[in-house]
């Protein structure tokens, strides 16, 4: 059953529920932000209004800064801004930042631990018809990879616009993964958002498999639990928004206690989510493990839907995976 500690959207399951993008929930925190911190400022390279930077620049354009098709150059000046005093964000598509401006990324801001917040847009392979060259799917691993690097993946517009105003009260770098896809809001404003600290949002009387999700992808992995509970298979979804700090110590107990562990991503199983709690339970809790995501490929055009069927990141797929698992234990 859904978790009520949580408050989640009781609308969750229907249909015609409300979908929104996360950029669009990052659009509305930067300019909640910025009404809050006067030292917030907002650098853009050249894709103002697919970031949903617009709002920000109409209500403080003296504090927005359009770089052009420069994501280097954005990267090197938000360091220095970000050592002086500011509290910078800076947006691009994924695959360009910090795809492109990895180096400067790593050399001026988290070497120098500049207090810098890097929105990557257009994650995963849900961008659809732009193709291979606009999905980013290795984007958390390069960012987790990173010292003095915070990795925040909301699951939804509501989670987004916390987890940017989350990434203003913290010192140092933050890299948060935004989608260009429409996806059900199921959190609502007294959903818990707390940076590190993993959150439970179904949980089953008898759990035998514990999924642990990040991004919007994260709904499915609550629709395969509410599938899995009527095939008489209890599960415990527990939504890791925080990637880096990982919160281990709750994975490991939430391990422990079912036994399996099955991880959901729309991002490359190498490096990403699954990556980080396999690393976690190899240490503390060595569990049977399947990993849903993409497995070793670069995506394609097409559809959101069609893509998502395709490399396997669908409901059905994640209860496989856990059928799977729990043969295994």
């Amino acid at each position: 059953m859904l978790n009520p500690e949580v408050k989640l959207n009781k609308k969750l399951f229907d249909k015609n529920s409300e979908q929104k993008a996360t950029r669009d929930g990052f659009g509305d925190g930067l300019v909640a932000a910025a009404e809050i911190d006067l030292s917030v400022v907002a650098l853009c390279a050249d894709v103002t209004e697919s970031t949903r930077n617009e709002e920000f620049a109409k209500k403080f354009p003296e504090r927005f800064f359009e770089m052009g098709v420069a994501e280097q150059n954005m990267a090197a000046i938000a360091a220095g801004l970000g050592v002086s005093g500011k509290i910078p964000y800076i947006s691009s598509y994924a695959v360009f930042s910090p795809g492109r401006n990895w180096e400067q990324i790593r050399t001026t801001i988290a070497y120098n631990d500049s207090n810098v917040k890097i929105a990557g847009h257009h994650a995963g392979i849900s961008t659809g018809p732009d193709g291979a060259t606009h999905q980013a799917t290795e984007d958390i691993a390069i960012m987790r990879a990173m010292p003095n690097m915070k990795v925040f993946v909301p699951c939804d517009a509501i989670e987004a616009k916390k987890a940017t105003m989350a990434a203003a009260k913290i010192w140092g770098p933050v890299y948060m993964r935004f989608q260009r896809e429409k996806s059900p809001i199921f959190t609502t404003e007294e959903t818990p958002f707390k940076p590190g600290n993993a959150e439970i949002f179904w949980q089953s009387r008898s759990p035998q498999v514990l999924i642990i999700g990040c991004g919007p992808i994260l709904y499915n992995a609550i629709v395969a639990a509410k599938e899995l509970d009527n095939d008489g298979i209890g599960s415990i979804v527990l939504n890791c928004h925080t990637i880096k700090p990982l919160d281990e110590d709750k994975i490991v107990e939430l391990a422990k206690k079912c036994g399996t562990v099955v991880t959901v991503e729309e991002h490359q199983i190498a490096g990403g989510l699954g990556g980080a709690v396999a690393e976690a339970l190899a240490k503390h809790y060595p569990a049977p493990m399947e990993f849903v995501g993409i497995k070793d490929v670069f995506g394609e055009s097409g559809t959101a839907k069609e893509l998502m069927d395709k490399f396997n990141l669908e409901a059905k797929d994640i209860k496989a995976a856990a059928k799977r698992v729990i043969k295994r234990k």
